[in-house]
């Protein structure tokens, strides 16, 4: 092989592209759960603690 056939090939080659991709898409997945968990806690926190919460109110009594 010569070596303007090998950096051919390289240049071609696109097994890693989608790998990084693949990568890609699960760190935007990750954040985006991380993000929805972070909102349900802080709902559930508001839940239990807020003064004018209902269910507040019913544990309260």
């Amino acid at each position: 092989m010569t070596m303007k056939n090998l950096l051919q090939q390289f240049i071609e080659d696109e097994t890693g592209a989608t790998a990084i991709e693949y990568g890609l898409i699960v760190v935007v997945l990750s954040l985006a759960i991380i993000a929805g968990v972070q909102q349900a806690a802080d709902g559930l926190v508001w839940l239990f603690t807020d003064n004018n919460s209902k269910l507040a109110n019913a544990f309260a009594h």
